[in-house]
């Protein structure tokens, strides 16, 4: 060896195969086992973890009434829930199709998760697609049709009892039982499009803080309008029952006397 050269030394496992020929069967081993460990499987899905596909299906799933925005044309279909991993089916009311013409072909429908929904004929084809504008009530538009809005079945039948029969006393009621405040709700014209509201002395928060000034009966829903701020929506969860939506951190009823 010439003189100053360094002599490069084999890795361990060389050296030792001359003696020990598995040496390097045993380091191939030892090292998988490693990465092994280093590379853990992702957890499985449970069962019991929500599936937020099949919840928005199950929210939809049920009858609804469909109609035009001025609704002097309405009739009701019934959604049905898919059976497996396709899409739902749609159960049209007779007359619906004398109404809607898109109603003749229209077979299924989907939601998305950007809320959504589609109905489509037998070859997938989308026919209209109507989006979540409040809770509860979809809004589409259809050409040659105009403006299509679609809304739980129980909803529009509330709609068509009219502001008349939820005129008189009510009280808000909280979620322990106890009233808060007593409004009336009267028939007398409050312009610009809103009927008259009358607060009784005593109400506590946090219905005092909202003072609301007026009242209306829109798509189903009783909406009360404060002098200034944002209103407040209810809707029908019993009979004279109604639930303030969305629901809040602290839950407030109006029940009618």
């Amino acid at each position: 060896m010439r003189q100053g050269t360094r002599m490069r030394l084999p890795p361990p496992c060389a050296m030792l195969a001359v003696l020990a020929p598995w040496c390097a069967a045993l380091w191939l081993g030892a090292a998988g086992a490693a990465f092994a460990q280093g590379a853990a499987a992702p957890p499985a899905v449970t069962a019991e973890q929500p599936n937020p596909a099949a919840e928005a299906v199950k929210s939809v799933a049920g009858a609804w009434e469909i109609s035009n925005a001025e609704r002097d044309r309405t009739c009701l279909v019934t959604l049905r829930a898919p059976a497996g991993a396709g899409n739902g089916t749609l159960a049209w009311e007779p007359k619906c199709a004398e109404l809607f013409s898109f109603a003749r072909e229209a077979v299924a429908w989907t939601i998305g998760a950007g809320d959504w929904l589609r109905f489509l004929d037998a070859k997938g084809q989308i026919l209209v697609e109507l989006s979540e504008v409040e809770g509860g009530l979809y809004e589409g538009e259809r050409r040659g049709e105009g403006l299509v809005f679609l809304q739980s079945a129980a909803a529009g039948a509330a709609e068509e009892r009219g502001p008349e029969s939820l005129a008189g006393e009510w009280a808000f009621v909280n979620a322990a039982g106890r009233t808060v405040c007593r409004v009336t709700l009267t028939t007398t014209p409050k312009p610009p499009e809103a009927l008259a509201l009358t607060v009784r002395p005593g109400c506590a928060a946090p219905v005092a803080a909202f003072a609301p000034a007026a009242w209306q009966f829109d798509r189903g829903q009783l909406v009360l309008i404060p002098a200034r701020g944002e209103v407040w929506r209810f809707e029908e969860v019993e009979t004279a029952t109604w639930q303030r939506v969305p629901q809040q951190r602290q839950p407030l009823r109006l029940v009618k006397q």
